[in-house]
């Protein structure tokens, strides 16, 4: 029987809806988004706590190809990027594909298709999707009696609503989260305790109201907000590119940013002892850095407290250091998000021959060819990879990552093939390139990064989450490729639904590229 679906697609965020907007043009349209929320969104679903905004200008955080005139600031609140999620479901058709709270716990390759499991239900595919994103797993911190506390405990990622006026408040974590939440906890608490295990670079924050006169501009005349959008792009590149993947032959460039960010902390904190406990010991680059006005300024308040002693433990109603014991009422944790752990992948994932993705990925270094396809995974489409994200923006890996599935899907469906795979030589040779750029030019390698206790390295230490390249290059890999590097097949085409055949006819006759092609091949179910 042919499978339920064209694709399946785990995860209802920007990364997801992008992969279903490209595989409609494709002419896939039996897709099944499937989401454990209770609506779209991913993080900016997930995320309420306040002060919440995206940490880049927002002209760059959106689909090229669907640009938002109507954003509020410069860098906009995390509620206009709600709607603007759900303006993009609507207009691209996307929400009636979408099923909310079903948790996918694991899939596997038979033969031809995909099967996805969730909880009773079970789906068939031709092709599947990962798109669970990189900050999608919860971190809690594995400090001793951390459950035994008696007050509320908030994590920042499971926000409730809470009247924190005159609480005395713990907030552990300094990271970006951090740096948005605490300056509105501070306005209201009574006290407020912040323990900080790593200092993060801060730099002022260009936050400005978008007048209205620029916002009819803007929807009048697109060209003038891509423009904005290049800018800012080309902003956001020269610090990625000079400050983190080029650091070996640009290293004044790093040295200008954390000079920067330091004359800011300067400004704000005049207390030099303070100061000092601010000041990151490791590169800039090392750990996402952030932006914010009044982060640094919050701690000079008097009821605001830095506490950079360790955590001893917890009890039921303090947290206690060498320092001594603080009482509090309410313990926020904003410990960020657990990738390497349970991230990848986000449920099992089972695919040729019985291969593991999650322990393949332990037991031979965290690869992904182009940061979307892995070997041993057919018809496997996984969005939040190894060396998938490019650039700051969000929205550069998922367009990256549209522009390959184009170029992969029409290559298939002209050769009238159903299955496609990456082969192991291609993915050794990509992930050869891309440890050795990381190895010979980047601030992961050559920086001081030891103190950082970064998200963007994982358990064995490797800087496996960015792409070391630029986005210009990211792209342009995106739209070239040599399309030798995948096998094709047409592994049982004729269970293919008429729309897929027809499809399929349609591309051959307009394609003229070429690639290597296998015949029919059965291989054995794992």
């Amino acid at each position: 029987m042919a499978p339920q679906y064209d694709a399946v697609i785990v995860g209802a965020g920007f990364g997801g809806m992008g992969a279903a907007i490209e595989l409609k043009r494709l002419g896939l349209h039996d897709l099944l988004i499937l989401e454990r929320e209770d609506d779209l969104g991913g993080t900016w679903h997930v995320n309420r706590y306040p002060g919440l905004a995206v940490d880049i200008p927002s002209s760059t955080y959106s689909y090229s190809f669907e640009p938002n005139p109507h954003w509020s600031r410069l860098f906009a609140p995390g509620s206009e990027l709600k709607r603007y999620a759900g303006h993009v479901a609507a207009k691209y058709g996307l929400r009636p594909l979408m099923r909310f709270g079903v948790t996918v716990t694991g899939a596997r390759w038979r033969d031809d298709h995909w099967e996805v499991v969730a909880g009773e239900e079970t789906f068939t595919a031709r092709y599947l999707v990962t798109a669970t994103g990189f900050l999608s797993m919860p971190k809690t911190p594995d400090i001793a009696g951390v459950e035994s506390f008696q007050g509320k405990v908030i994590h920042t990622a499971a926000w409730e609503p809470a009247d924190l006026t005159g609480q005395r408040v713990a907030v552990i974590g300094t990271g970006a989260t951090a740096v948005q939440l605490i300056p509105e906890i501070a306005r209201q608490a009574s006290a407020v305790t912040v323990y900080q295990r790593t200092p993060i670079w801060v730099s002022p924050k260009p936050d400005y109201p978008i007048p209205s006169p620029v916002r009819k501009l803007f929807a009048r005349l697109p060209f003038a907000q891509r423009a904005v959008r290049w800018v800012g792009s080309s902003v956001l590149e020269l610090m990625m590119i000079s400050g983190v993947v080029r650091y070996k032959q640009l290293r004044v460039v790093n040295r200008l940013a954390e000079r920067w960010c330091r004359a800011h902390l300067h400004r704000q904190v005049r207390d030099p002892e303070l100061r000092r406990e601010l000041t990151p010991d490791y590169s800039f680059g090392c750990k996402r850095p952030t932006f914010s006005n009044d982060y640094f300024r919050t701690f000079t308040r008097p009821h605001v407290r830095l506490e950079t002693s360790a955590i001893e433990r917890i009890d039921a109603t303090g947290v206690v250091t060498a320092q001594g014991r603080t009482e509090i009422d309410v313990l926020v944790l904003a410990t960020g998000f657990n990738l390497w752990d349970t991230n990848f992948p986000a449920f099992e994932v089972i695919g040729r021959d019985g291969r593991d993705l999650g322990a393949w990925w332990r037991q031979n270094r965290f690869q992904a060819y182009e940061g979307i396809t892995v070997p041993g995974f057919p018809n496997y489409l996984s969005l939040n990879s190894p060396y998938s994200y490019s650039g700051l923006s969000y929205f550069t890996t998922i367009e990256c990552q549209m522009t390959h599935m184009r170029r992969l899907f029409t290559a298939m469906r002209s050769r009238g093939s159903a299955v496609f795979e990456i082969t192991q030589q291609a993915n050794d040779e990509f992930l050869e390139r891309m440890r050795a750029k990381v190895t010979q030019n980047s601030v992961f390698s050559l920086g001081q990064c030891s103190t950082a206790h970064s998200y963007y390295f994982n358990q064995h230490g490797e800087a496996t989450l960015l792409r070391p390249t630029s986005t210009v290059s990211a792209h342009r890999a995106a739209r070239s490729f040599p399309l030798s590097h995948y096998d094709f097949s047409n592994v049982r085409l004729m269970t293919s639904s008429p729309r897929d055949i027809e499809s399929a006819m349609g591309a051959a006759n307009r394609s003229g590229s070429t690639s290597r092609v296998h015949t029919s091949r059965q291989r054995p179910s794992p």
